[in-house]
């Protein structure tokens, strides 16, 4: 029996020891499929912040620290209960960015804390009641979310293409065409921003194992290389940077604004019934199985309540990593020691401050051009779960109008210039809020369509 546990079958199953080479390699590949992933909204976060080079250090190693932690967590559950045992990769999620940058746009890193506080313990609660409670979050109503959620990051994109949210650099001309290269909006800003979304669309498309599951970040390492040529790279910060730090309890602090909880609140509370479909996503892909209610509701908790934990230590939210999950699905690979060790390399990466400083020389538009093919992919996700369900007028109403008034609202939020402050962040700074509700409200009061018709 022990031959068999230490042999390559215990790949495909969640106890065992597997070989460790195979371990090994099978754990980068999970590594290498959420890394970009993962560090990417911390640094647009920071930049968005303005924050000085030791603070974007720091909240990119508290990332990806505490991302480690809550997947080691969810692998291995603390009494039985806190945890869902499943073989998931845990991340910086994008769906919070949207609402992030609303929030930092007129506070800091301890107002997203708070906010997370609040978000973690609905989610946790969402987790408690997941049975009662999933019935009011259909495919129709999370799919209108996730979709929204892609819609709303392409200025983003677009603006770190161009070479930076709107901003020039203050730089000092070491040769002839250093300083135009570095103005937003340069033709060298779009040129290494197509250059590194042509990469990321060959390997996507054309690549295999593991080009085509690192596309991101090989298109990255491409247009870093071209963005070097063009004197965009600067390394004299990394020098600085120590070799081993641990992450600092309550550096940024902790702050309650009203607008803010409400936002993150909503977004984990939807997020918290998206995991459910990550975790049974896995267990049917890998396992062959339903997930038990023991593992949806210990999965869900935990995911809260790290959250809670995170914002203690400055991490922005995390969530599950339907790539890692589709890594699932595609090779059937569920053992818990791959996960682990996987977890255990995003640890040590956030242990390393001198990784972390490396992440900060990545020009803006590098990231654009890797990031908006994360964004349509977000925004694609969103059609796939609407298309699920039929494609009916009141399901089209549902879509249409929760995505219109959410979309429209947040791109002309002067329209709400005569109401309170607190409602225009809440509501129109970003769309996902007011998609969200208007879709849950259409659910509760569109009548249901008869089937037979």
């Amino acid at each position: 029996m022990k031959q068999c546990n230490y042999s390559r079958e215990a790949l495909f199953q969640l106890s065992g020891i597997p070989p460790l080479g195979m371990s090994i390699s099978l754990a980068l590949q999970h590594l290498v499929a959420m890394i970009v992933g993962c560090v990417t909204p911390a640094i647009i976060i920071a930049n968005a912040l303005g924050l000085p080079q030791s603070e974007r250090v720091l909240l990119i190693q508290v990332s990806l620290v505490m991302s480690a932690v809550t997947t080691l967590i969810e692998l291995f559950p603390i009494g039985g209960k806190l945890g869902s045992g499943l073989p998931v990769m845990f991340g910086i999620s994008f769906a919070y960015l949207p609402s992030m940058q609303a929030i930092v746009g007129g506070g800091d890193i301890a107002t997203i804390a708070g906010a997370m506080v609040i978000g973690g313990i609905v989610a946790a609660v969402v987790g408690v009641f997941v049975k009662k409670i999933r019935r009011f979050f259909p495919p129709i109503i999370t799919g209108t979310v996730v979709f929204t959620i892609g819609l709303s990051l392409y200025p983003t994109a677009i603006n770190y293409m161009a070479g930076g949210a709107g901003n020039t650099y203050e730089v000092v001309v070491l040769r002839k065409g250093l300083t135009s290269a570095l103005v937003h909006g340069s033709w060298q800003n779009w040129a290494v921003a197509a250059f590194t979304l042509i990469v990321v669309m060959v390997m996507s498309n054309k690549g295999k194992g593991i080009c085509k599951l690192a596309a991101i970040l090989l298109g990255m390492i491409a247009g870093y290389i071209v963005a070097a040529v063009f004197g965009m790279v600067d390394l004299s910060e990394v020098r600085d940077a120590a070799w081993f730090s641990l992450p600092r309890f309550m550096h940024f602090g902790i702050k309650f604004e009203f607008s803010a909880c409400i936002a993150l609140a909503l977004l984990f509370a939807i997020n918290a019934i998206q995991a459910i479909g990550d975790l049974t996503a896995t267990t049917v892909g890998g396992l062959n199985r339903e997930p038990t209610d023991q593992e949806l509701q210990g999965g869900i908790v935990t995911y809260g309540l790290t959250n809670v934990l995170s914002a203690f230590f400055g991490s922005l939210p995390t969530a599950t990593y339907s790539q890692n999950v589709g890594i699932v699905t595609t090779n059937k690979v569920v053992n818990r020691v791959v996960f682990a060790l996987a977890g255990g390399f995003l640890l040590l990466a956030g242990l390393i401050p001198k990784f972390s400083a490396i992440l900060t020389t990545i020009p803006q538009c590098v990231l654009g051009g890797a990031t908006i093919t994360v964004f349509s992919t977000i925004a694609m996700t969103g059609m796939k779960l609407i298309a699920s369900e039929t494609i009916s007028p009141r399901n089209t109403t549902i879509v249409g109008l929760s995505a219109a008034l959410g979309v429209g609202i947040s791109q002309s939020s002067s329209a709400l210039s005569q109401f309170p402050e607190s409602i225009t962040i809440i509501f129109g700074k970003t769309p996902v809020v007011i998609a969200t509700i208007m879709a849950v409200l259409l659910n509760l009061i569109l009548p249901q369509e008869n089937k037979d018709q």
